[in-house]
């Protein structure tokens, strides 16, 4: 008889829940993206909290009515002291009520623990061995040594990333200054995918840390009120390009110092055609094993915690 998990998850602009059964399938699955006013590049904490209560109870009631036998909620952004956001207040108030009412057990995840559960759901299994996370969002770019300990708890470093704009960032500063609408990712892949012909803008990584902001500005240089399509697209392309190549490099560095044979790359910004591409040609030249989620799965979404709550339940014992 099949037995079925609840994953929660209320992010910096996403809401989202999953259902997934006992055999790690998903089975429901309703989410929202934020609403962010046309020109501006993000929101405020107490806005985020109020989409997401308003949201959540709406988007649980879409999916199906089933017996639900475990939960799983991100709590936190990473599982480090100090980690706190007020988004995942939302749903973490959800999820401990409602594990209460129902009286099923609750799995307290971090949100990065959630996109690297997603990518790994199609696996049906967790590493034992160490591994390689690459988080790249809007809010996020870091390189994580991995090591799963068991009862959902990965021991895990920050051993590289970006100084100062993360990925997301650097993406959403040139699409809203070329006037798309924000977020800006899948637009500006729009464009991108359109040429590949391009002036390459600089990658810079200094002993495995990221620069974004000196792209970043050299793109912002490029842009002008009479730019034409072609243009926005080679621009599009150039970022696209400079992310690539820095992530490579630094991945490269780290490698020496942590040989793993696994990488996980997850995050929003990790669902672009382009930057998968080149994970996956550069991990086959170098033997290492990639696992990306389906690229509606590496978006904001709950279907990690909820396999995180799910793999917990089922292979206990």
């Amino acid at each position: 008889m099949k037995r079925y998990y609840l994953g929660i998850d209320t992010s910096c602009y996403t809401t989202s829940c999953a259902i997934i059964d006992s055999d790690f399938q998903i089975v429901g699955e309703a989410r929202k993206i934020l609403e962010v006013k046309q020109g501006e590049r993000g929101l405020q904490q107490s806005n985020m909290v109020f989409q997401h209560t308003k949201a959540l109870p709406k988007l649980i009631s879409e999916l199906p009515q089933l017996p639900i036998s475990g939960i799983g909620v991100s709590g936190f952004p990473r599982r480090e002291e100090n980690s706190y956001m007020p988004a995942f207040m939302v749903g973490l108030g959800y999820g401990q009520s409602l594990s209460h009412m129902m009286n099923v057990p609750l799995q307290v995840f971090a949100h990065q623990e959630n996109h690297i559960l997603a990518a790994l759901r199609e696996l049906k299994t967790i590493p034992k061995d160490p591994f390689l996370a690459l988080h790249l969002s809007g809010g996020t770019t870091e390189l994580v040594y991995c090591h799963y300990k068991g009862e959902g708890i990965f021991e895990s470093h920050i051993i590289g990333g970006s100084k100062d704009l993360q990925g997301g960032q650097y993406v959403d500063r040139i699409g809203v200054a070329m006037g798309l609408p924000f977020p800006a990712g899948k637009h500006l892949e729009s464009l991108a995918l359109q040429t590949k012909e391009y002036e390459p803008l600089p990658s810079s990584v200094k002993e495995g840390w990221i620069s974004f902001a000196g792209p970043c500005s050299a793109a912002m240089r490029r842009i002008s009120d009479s730019m034409n399509d072609m243009e926005k697209s080679n621009l599009s392309r150039a970022v696209f390009t400079s992310i690539g190549n820095a992530l490579e490099k630094m991945i490269t560095y780290h490698l020496k110092n942590k040989p793993v044979k696994t990488l996980i790359a997850v995050g929003g910004v990790m669902s672009n055609s382009i930057l998968r591409h080149r994970m996956e040609h550069y991990c086959m030249r170098n033997h290492i094993t990639l696992h990306v989620a389906q690229p509606q799965f590496s978006v904001d979404n709950a279907t990690g915690n909820a396999f995180g709550a799910a793999f917990l339940e089922e292979t206990r014992g």
